[in-house]
Order: C-alpha cells, then structure tokens, then sequence
C-alpha cells in the first residue's frame, strides 16, 4: 500500500507539478517572474501545508538533491562564461566571492545582535549561512537581461565562486555553537585547500574531456551526452573525495571546457543547458515542498527584517568597501548590490543546524527560506526594471525564432558565429557583398523578426538582425568586428 502511494506520488504528482511549473512560468513571464519563484510557490502549494498532495519533509535527501542539481547548474554557468568576459572581471567576482561575503556576513551580524539585540546564536547563525549570494536564481534571472557583458559577468561569477567561504563561515559557527570546539586551524587550512586544489583540478579534468571528445568517434551521438554526464558527476565526485570544493571544481571545469573547440560541441551546449533547467526547476520545486508556511506565522516579520538587512544594509556595504579601487562606477555598485539574490545554496546551508541537531535549527531554517523567497520575489522580478532606471539596460530583443546548428563527428575548427546587430530595429545597414569578412567566412542565415532571410550578395542588413555565419574558430573577433564596423559606418554615413 505504502509502495502504491510512493509510486502514485512520484509519477502522477511529480509530473503534475512539473507541468503545472512550466504553464505557469509561461505565463507569468510577461511580467518577468522569474521560473524559480514559481517552482518554489509550486512546490509549496503542492505540499502538507495548502494542497496536500504530496508530503514531503526530508531534509537529507533534499541536501543531497540540491547538490546534485546546483552541480549541474554550475557546470552550465562555467560552460557559458566567454573568456574575455572572465579574464575582464576576474579581480572584482574574485573579491565579492571572498572577502566580499565575510563583510557581508560581519556586517549582517552587527546589525542583528549589536543593534536589534537577537540572541547571539540566532544572530551569527543566520549571518553567515545567508552570507552568500546564489548561482541557480543569479544564472536564471541575469541571463535573460541585456545588460553590459562586464557587469553581468562580475555578478553571476561571483555566485558561482562564493560557496566555499559561506560554507566555510556556516561550518566554523555550526562547529562552535554545537560542540564548542570549533578547531579555527583546521577550518582555515581546509578553506585555503578548496580554494586552491578545486580549479587545478577541474582544470586538469577539463583538458583531458577535450582530449577525450577529439579522440572518439561514436557512430551514436547519444553516446556524448552519457559521456559528459559522466564527466560532470566524475569532476564533482573526485574533487569532494579529497576534501576540495566540488562546486569550485565543476564550475572551472565548465568554464575550461566551454572556451575550446571539440567535436560536438553545439550538441554538449545544448545538453547541459537542458540539464541545468530541468535541475533549477526541480531543485527549488523541492526545497518548496520541504517548507510548511504555517511556521511562518510566528517568524514572518523577524524574515522580513533578515532581509532589510541583507539588502539594504550587509549587501551595499559589503560591495561598497569590497570594490574600492576597482574603477567600477557608482550605478554599477547600486545593481551589483540590488543583484545579490539569495537561493539554493543559503537553503542548502540552512539545514547544517538542522543536521547539527541544534534545537534552533528549525527556526534558522524557516527564517533563511522567508528571506531567501522574498529575495527571489521582489530583488529577482525588479531586477531589469532597477537596470533600465540606471540606465545599464536597454530593452531586451526577443530571442531569435530560427537558430542553426553545426553539429560535428569529427575535430575541425569551423564553428557557427552569431552576431546581433545593433539598434534601432530595422534600420538600414551594408549589403553582404560590401562587408569584408575574413577568408572563408560565409553568411549562412539571417533571422529577423519572424522571418528567415537567404543572403545573397545583394541583401541589405537591418537592426536587429541576427546574423549567422560559418567561419573558422580563430577568426570570431573578426567576423564580429567586420559586422558591426561596417554595420556603424553605414549609419553614420
């Protein structure tokens, strides 16, 4: 009977709630809620406390599920950052990954103990478990606006590198509330081993996949995509197995991985995109469903002054003081500071008091979940319109209805190259045959609008268009340049 009830559960309820997930998200995008949020709604109006169909309170798996979700999110996010953009905003993602979230958790605690005197324990718990902005909903919502590639980059790297120092912070404080000997050495030593071995190895790792996927030739495509599962899952696991940052390891990996030439490359970006979504949409439908709103009652407002604090007072400081000297201007700091969104990871980390046995654990728990719903509610659905108030962001273009793909079996360094054509839409631009790309470039479609345009000699580029060509790997700067540079001059003569 119990067995019915779990089969019932997971392939009529599961599917019902994935479903319903995406009808909704659909919907709800015209007004730029973010996918997240209505998985984390879904799952709870799924729950014990609303509808009742499915009874779910198991904070174990949940932690397990969620890592292996936000591996697969992460590996993505590296897979996708461009080098350039990397290499650009290296120092300050580097700083806000770091000491960046020590002030922000400093800062949180000065204002919750030293001002509003909550106890100690709830104060420097709370502090450094939510100290960490969050990959999942940053990826999610930041890649869907136009923003300038230096600051989207700065934001999305830094959330994906600054798990290991919140994690570090939860696991000293858990430590010593807990057992009262907290071995500051260890903790230390351990935090400079994840920091330090966690990018040589998935740097190491990384080459030998390229290696691996230039030497294969599969009659199956399918054959890549268990191969770069297996890849992922291998980085991850190898680099928890000695004690080193998992997450780290397969965020470098994905980064390594995504910036060379392979074969089948097109193929494997597609795969981990969809394994990246499917993993944030079940991961926070989860954690939805492990949270039971009738606590909230009695820790809804100390939820909502958990994250006044973080936003208004620990996020701005902790940019404000981290990015001196970084020559990054005073908008870009309001966005940095508005964009430091709270999700997976301050969950995930919310349940160490939990597993600590720690009788407030369960209270820590509620309060971080309110405050990282809230942070996901209105930083995440504000976020493109506090942009286009800056001024950082114009409108975003609807992405492209056709889209090409040059799927390879063999090593070569031909690639297709997208190029979006500036503003304003639809003005004129040069014919193809007065752009001078480089040897062995070939305009191969051009999309505009609903529309796909065969080029010819004889075809006028517009803006807006997005323009596909075939060319040599090597060249992409030079396409690129040829495009928009001709694209400019034409307009401006």
């Amino acid at each position: 009977m119990l067995l019915k009830a779990f089969m019932s559960t997971i392939y009529i309820v599961g599917p019902i709630l994935l479903i319903a997930v995406v009808l909704a998200a659909v919907w709800l995008d015209r007004w730029s809620v973010p996918v997240i949020l209505v998985a984390l709604c879904a799952g709870i109006i799924f729950g014990s406390d609303v509808l009742n169909l499915w009874s779910f309170d198991n904070v174990s798996l949940t932690n397990h599920v969620t890592n292996i979700a936000l591996v697969f999110i992460l590996f993505q996010g590296g897979f996708s950052t461009k080098k350039q953009e990397f290499k650009a905003v290296a120092l300050p993602a580097g700083g806000l990954a770091t000491w960046g979230v020590v002030l922000t958790a400093a800062t949180t605690f000065g204002v919750l103990y030293g001002v509003l005197n909550w106890p100690f324990e709830k104060a420097i718990l709370l502090s450094v478990i939510i100290s960490s902005t969050d990959a999942a909903a940053t990826f999610s919502i930041l890649r869907r606006k136009s923003l300038p590639s230096k600051l989207a980059s700065t934001v999305e790297i830094e959330s994906a590198a600054n798990d290991p120092m919140a994690i570090l912070l939860t696991i000293i404080a858990v430590q010593s509330l807990s057992s009262g000997q907290p071995k500051w050495y260890l903790s230390v030593l351990s935090f400079f081993w994840k920091f330090t071995v966690a990018p040589v190895l998935g740097w190491l790792l990384a080459r030998a996949s390229i290696w691996l996927f230039n030497r294969l030739r599969p009659q199956d495509r399918g054959h890549y995509y268990v191969l770069s599962l297996g890849i992922i899952l291998l980085v991850y696991g190898l680099a928890e197995l000695i004690y080193t940052s998992g997450m780290l390891a397969v965020f470098i990996a994905g980064y390594v991985i995504g910036n060379h030439s392979f074969v089948h490359k097109q193929g494997i970006s597609n795969f981990v995109a969809a394994l990246s979504t499917i993993a944030n949409i079940g991961m926070f439908a989860l954690m939805g469903l492990l949270v039971f709103p009738h606590q909230w009652s009695a820790l809804w407002f100390e939820g909502l002054v958990l994250f006044l604090t973080l936003t208004f007072a620990a996020r701005p400081v902790a940019v404000l003081l981290g990015t001196i000297g970084m020559r990054i201007g005073i908008k870009e700091k309001l966005f940095i500071s508005w964009a430091g969104l709270r999700g997976a990871v301050p969950i995930v980390l919310a349940t160490y008091p939990l597993a600590a046995g720690m009788a407030i654990g369960q209270d820590v728990f509620n309060l971080v979940f309110f405050a990282v719903l809230l942070s996901i509610l209105i930083q995440g659905s504000t976020m493109g319109h506090f942009a286009m108030w800056l001024g950082l962001s114009s409108p975003s273009r609807p992405k492209p209805l056709y889209k090409l793909e040059l799927i390879t079996m063999a090593e070569s360094d031909l690639d297709l190259i997208e190029v979006d054509l500036p503003d304003p839409k639809g003005s004129l631009g040069p014919m193809i045959k007065e752009l001078k790309l480089p040897q062995a470039a070939v305009i191969t479609m051009i999309t505009r609008g609903d529309n796909v345009i065969a080029p010819t000699g004889s075809t006028r580029l517009q803006g807006w268009d997005q323009i596909t060509i075939l060319a040599h790997a090597k060249d992409e700067g030079a396409v690129r340049n040829a495009l928009l540079t001709s694209f400019g001059k034409f307009k401006l003569s």
